[in-house]
């Protein structure tokens, strides 16, 4: 069977898909990696990629490419999201990805980031929701919300300059947060969802992306991860005004040592909650399932998938 790869590059972490397609056109994964390197470290203040953080990027990369080509992948298809959007040196970036690692970046808009989250949920979970099907992607520095229809069509897409690292560097000043602090997410973040339609009757929300994944490993103690145990799991209201409640009043070195914490993200993980369970109050839901494939698995089968394979 063929195989194929996507890396997305994100603004806190970088992941790899390498997968096969079926005789019936499906995917199956051979192997996925996942590594926190901060490309968008200070991007919110200054537009502009750090040397750190495109260093710790780009090594990353290429060890992924090569990775990708060892187990046999045709093609890598490789994207990046809200950071190198904003970033002024986003071109440098994709210059260096292209000599160091020999793949093309493309850098996607947050429209496509939206519909292609969505494709990779609709694939996994449109034939357990009772009604429309809404994705909710919690980034580094974006966030997209998307409604779909029970056929599968987006009727409501939207990205959102709100992400765990971007809200953490915009507002988050002591270690643990203060409720100063926290006041002032929150407050930002219902000003922004204002803007939010009221989702459809009987909607069932997902939750993609590595803030909710890690959220319902935290909540349940799986350590080390385990994404079988993770995909389809529930997070309610309740649950993610606890787990809020815990992280924000909870140390650096102390969010770190949680089971279930990636030790890389325990820094901008409370404002990831407070995103969130923000995000479904403004949807007013009672909670949320979770996916641990999104847009990575919504780009294999954007740039691979049998219909692809026919243009």
């Amino acid at each position: 069977m063929p195989r194929f790869a996507t890396i997305d590059i994100g603004t806190n972490s970088v992941l790899l898909l390498v997968a096969e397609r079926t005789a019936e056109g499906r995917f199956e994964a051979v192997r996925e990696r996942a590594e926190i390197t901060r490309l968008g470290r200070g991007v919110d203040a200054t537009r502009r990629l750090s040397a750190e953080g495109m260093e710790a990027t780009l090594s990353v990369l290429e060890a992924f490419a090569r990775e990708a080509r060892e187990l046999g992948a045709e093609d890598i298809a490789v994207s990046a999201t809200s950071a190198a959007r904003d970033a002024s040196n986003g071109a440098e970036f994709l210059s260096a990805a292209k000599e160091r690692a020999g793949v093309t970046v493309e850098i996607i808009s947050g429209q496509l980031e939206a519909q292609l989250s969505f494709a990779a949920v609709y694939s996994d979970f449109a034939g357990e929701a009772a009604g429309p099907l809404l994705v909710l992607d919690i980034g580094g520095g974006s966030t997209e919300f998307i409604f779909g229809n029970p056929a599968g069509h987006v009727e409501f897409r939207h990205s959102f300059d709100v992400g765990a690292v971007r809200l953490t560097e915009r507002f988050v000043r002591s270690d643990p947060m203060s409720s100063e602090d926290r006041a002032r997410i929150e407050s930002h973040l219902r000003d922004t969802f204002k803007t939010l339609p009221p989702p459809p009757p009987a909607s069932g929300l997902v939750g993609v992306a590595g803030t909710v994944t890690t959220l319902y490993a935290v909540r349940h103690a799986i350590d080390p991860y385990d994404a079988e145990r993770v995909h389809g799991g529930t997070l309610s209201v309740g649950e993610l005004t606890a787990l809020a409640d815990r992280l924000c009043q909870m140390p650096l070195e102390e969010r770190r040592a949680l089971p279930g914490m990636q030790p890389k993200r325990a820094d901008v993980i409370p404002a990831g909650a407070i995103i969130l369970l923000e995000s479904v109050k403004a949807l007013g839901l009672d909670g949320c399932r979770v996916s641990d494939r999104g847009l990575r698995w919504g780009l294999l089968a954007h740039r691979f998938g049998a219909g692809a394979a026919r243009s």
